[in-house]
């Protein structure tokens, strides 16, 4: 008990003490803000992209796509662990706005807005046909028309212009494409090899992902198939996107699939277009989305490891205000040792005393880095007013406001690594003054 008492009355005595409090709870505060923030924004960034995968894709990056898909979509849909699939075909198109005479490349999306949806999120990135995702390429002003999606970035349009319907339906697009045979060569040849069609602004969409937004057009399913060449006697597309049963592992479904188009691909090895099977790959959400899902996890990594220099940091700091209290209480050592204190007791009330200092500023850390993260946005806000800045770039990082969700988990984590900083910051001073002799401690000219 003795050593409990002792160790509080060092600290509460020792204006030093307050400087390692102060650093440490400085270190508890800049990383409980930093690691809370960049925790959700990387997984705002993988929901985002879970959102327009599904759960599985079985696709191929070749341009001509592959063939045979309809039988193999009837074999999954039997499957009782597959919930949704949806046929998707991706290309290239040149697009030009209406009313101007500059073209731009951009990807486009042949979906089947109804079956899309229910193997990905996508019904919940439309701005107007959220509860009526079947509607989004019917034009109503004309039902010849046909309407397509564009990603808010390449509308080019302010938010707020969003709610005025009127205004986006005067946007239109002439999309043109160059459809490719099975082989990949040019599927009009000797003629324009060029197909175009001109398509309506509908809807808009918004998935998050800047990527996304700012590059891709959805299109109806069979007007992009016939655009890219790929509806000819046997058809073709470029990916299934796949949605799992709710209580169905990510892994174990996809094993399932896998194997499915192994013994699929095989039996479709003596038709005309089964060269085509060979380029096909089954991939889980995560391995599909790796070239954008990357980059935002080696960032997370790089500041955990930057912070864990921070902690090496407060080592330091706590081991230099330790020896400097101990030199200061070579006395109150000498006598402990003297009545029969070990080298244990002496280790132990020091411990205590780091651990002390530990959890005051862990707690203090902790309650001021949440207050500003509750704060955060107004603060944000407040800058940009004032100043006009702001701290992340919007069209870099894929978040509206910035995230300031809790994660109990880290804030346990951080707290637990501040005590142990100042554990063994305190473990060496500490070992010193355990070896000293009571003899030699209070010797007359060394007190």
């Amino acid at each position: 008990m003795y050593k409990i008492t002792l160790a509080l009355k060092y600290f509460l005595k020792r204006k030093i003490s307050y400087f390692a409090v102060l650093a440490v709870t400085l270190c508890v505060f800049i990383v409980v803000i930093v690691m809370t923030v960049m925790n959700g924004i990387v997984g705002d960034f993988k929901q985002n992209n879970y959102k327009v995968t599904g759960d599985c894709v079985v696709g191929t990056s070749s341009l001509v796509g592959f063939a045979y898909y309809e039988d193999f979509i009837k074999i999954l849909e039997q499957q009782k662990e597959i919930a949704f699939v949806a046929p998707v075909i991706k290309s290239f198109a040149l697009i030009r706005p209406k009313g101007t005479n500059t073209d731009e490349a951009l990807e486009i999306l042949g979906i089947d807005p109804n079956s899309y949806s229910e193997a990905t999120e996508f019904g919940n990135t439309l701005f107007y046909n959220r509860s009526s995702v079947s509607d989004i390429f019917k034009v109503r002003s004309d039902p010849n028309l046909v309407g397509c999606v564009p990603g808010h970035s390449v509308l080019k349009i302010s938010q707020t212009g969003y709610s005025d319907r009127t205004r986006i339906s005067r946007y239109a697009y002439s999309i043109s494409c160059f459809p490719l045979t099975a082989k990949g060569a040019p599927a009009d040849a000797g003629t324009s090899m060029v197909r175009t069609k001109t398509f309506y602004v509908n809807d808009i969409s918004r998935s998050g992902l800047p990527r996304i937004d700012g590059s891709i057009i959805y299109l109806p399913f069979d007007q992009v198939q016939k655009l890219c060449g790929m509806d000819g006697p046997t058809k073709r597309i470029s990916r299934i996107h796949i949605k799992f049963q709710p209580e169905v592992k990510l892994r174990k479904g996809c094993e399932i699939v896998r194997s499915l188009w192994e013994e699929y691909s095989l039996q479709k090895q003596t038709e005309t277009q089964a060269f085509l099977l060979g380029t096909v790959t089954v991939q889980n959400w995560k391995e599909f989305r790796r070239d954008s899902i990357a980059p935002m996890e080696n960032e997370e990594a790089e500041l955990i490891v930057m912070f864990g220099f921070v902690g090496l940091t407060t080592v330091f700091i706590v081991l230099v205000v330790f020896y400097m209290i101990i030199s200061h209480k070579s006395k109150d050592i000498g006598i402990l040792k003297s009545v029969g204190a070990s080298k244990k007791d002496m280790i132990e009330l020091f411990s205590i005393f780091a651990f002390f200092v530990g959890l005051l500023s862990s707690v203090i850390g902790l309650f001021a880095g949440w207050l500003f993260l509750l704060n955060i946005n107004r603060i944000e806000d407040w800058l940009y007013k004032k100043y006009e800045f702001q701290l992340w770039d919007r069209a870099i990082y894929a978040i509206g406001d910035i995230p300031n969700r809790v994660n109990f988990t880290i804030l346990l984590i951080i707290a637990a690594a501040a005590i142990l900083a100042c554990l063994v910051g305190a473990f060496f001073p500490s070992w010193q003054a355990a070896r000293k002799h009571p003899a030699e401690i209070l010797q007359v000219n060394q007190l």
